[in-house]
């Protein structure tokens, strides 16, 4: 990790910021290992009303990355961070305080309001204070976030080993304990104003100026760009659902390949995340990464076919190619996506434009599964056709920012009194 930790954009704040994604994650993987059979074993529910509290968390993700981007044009984003943070430890302790079904549905979509608010705080608080480096500081801060993700997913596979119903509740209390001790590290931090603010005071003059920030919901191109990055984000379905679901019924491969092939993803990302980085530091780096992303797409959808055609070996080796190339066409993305979303947007809007952004990633959370069930129910034709229409989305998304990264930024407008 010697070569990531190195130079870390955004000086002292910066580093602390990791922390807290460290932390974070850290949390979040104690409960991801175990919040099904928390809710199995623990709560005693049905199959249906766990599918139904993770569906009422997604549902008010979606709500949660506008707001949150929103709020952060006009509030302290440490503060609003912090207070984010503190309300995903209340919901999480709810859910271990609550017996009642409708609180426990209360708590999940608390919780999942929450956690895409500050998912988006904490990429606009990397922006603001990495400048020029944004794109390198969020692949930092993804590799840190993956390894805290492992370490949480790790310890809760030991504590598991127990088998009590004593350590699940020890697990859910160290996730919410991962948040509160996540804000308290980024109350630390320094804040990062919210460059409408300091445009709408102007140089000169200590009375702010009433100025019309501009807004994404009105701003068609964007909003293009973001249905467009929507699709792109399809390969975190696939690892979540797809990869390990396609192995096991539709393949002739090994069920003990299925932890290997995640493994391989974490392991990748880790590695060669910030290294890539750098091939998209400029805006028009960024838009050209879209071509090789597109054939990485192609690449992995062909590979998931060829898996279904022949006995282990092959299905092993197709796999294992599958996965490499899907890893490859996540890092690419996320590197594109981190400097495009910004560089798209107005700068005096950047929280709105990043909130709307990370309805991308929300929406794909409860369209994805759908995608990646349905090109398993199609066959080899089915994950052909997934990777050649995520690959052609590429393209379109080539085009489609083209004309805009010409044009110079929207500035807020002064309004007619």
């Amino acid at each position: 990790m010697g070569h990531v930790l190195a130079r870390i954009p955004g000086g002292r704040d910066g580093r602390l910021m990791l922390v807290v994604a460290l932390v974070d994650r850290v949390g979040s993987g104690l409960w991801a290992a175990t919040s099904v059979l928390y809710f199995t074993y623990v709560a005693h529910l049905g199959l249906g009303e766990v599918g139904t509290l993770v569906a009422t968390a997604g549902i008010a993700g979606i709500a949660g990355a506008p707001v949150g981007g929103r709020l952060a044009d006009r509030l302290p984003l440490t503060r609003l961070l912090a207070a984010f943070q503190v309300l995903r430890a209340l919901a999480a302790a709810g859910l271990l305080a609550s017996g009642d079904y409708a609180l426990l549905l209360v708590c999940s979509a608390v919780g999942g309001f929450g956690d895409r608010a500050a998912s988006v705080l904490t990429k606009l608080y990397g922006t603001r204070i990495a400048g020029a480096e944004r794109v390198r500081y969020q692949a930092v801060n993804r590799t840190i976030a993956n390894a805290g993700w492992a370490v949480g997913g790790l310890g809760a596979a030991v504590a598991l080993g127990a088998g009590s119903t004593a350590v699940y509740r020890c697990l859910l209390l160290g996730d919410a304990a991962s948040f509160v001790a996540a804000a308290l590290i980024t109350l630390r931090c320094a804040d990062a104003a919210s460059p409408s603010r300091v445009v709408a005071a102007g140089p000169v003059s200590p009375v702010p100026a009433p100025v019309r920030v501009p807004s994404p919901w009105r701003d068609r191109a964007y909003l293009a760009y973001m249905v467009t990055d929507c699709v792109l984000f399809l390969d975190d379905a696939v690892f979540r659902v797809g990869l390990s679901l396609w192995a096991v019924r539709d393949t002739e491969a090994p069920h003990g390949l299925v932890p290997v092939l995640l493994v391989l993803n974490s392991v990748l990302v880790v590695a060669l995340q910030v290294p890539l980085a750098r091939f998209g530091s400029t805006s028009a780096a960024a838009r050209r990464l879209l071509l090789p992303l597109s054939g990485a797409f192609a690449a992995a959808g062909i590979a998931m076919a060829a898996s279904a055609g022949g006995g282990p070996v092959l299905a092993s080796v197709s796999l294992l190619l599958a996965a490499t190339a899907f890893t490859v066409a996540e890092m690419l993305h996320a590197v594109v996506s981190w400097e495009l979303s910004v560089a798209l947007a107005p700068e005096a809007a950047q929280g709105a434009y990043l909130g709307v952004h990370g309805l991308a990633q929300a929406a794909q959370r409860m369209v994805g599964p759908l995608a990646v069930t349905a090109a398993i129910a199609t066959g080899p034709l089915g994950w052909t056709v997934f990777g050649t229409a995520v690959a052609g989305t590429c393209l379109v998304q080539h085009r489609l920012v083209r004309e805009r990264l010409r044009r110079p930024a929207a500035l807020p407008e002064p309004v007619r009194q």
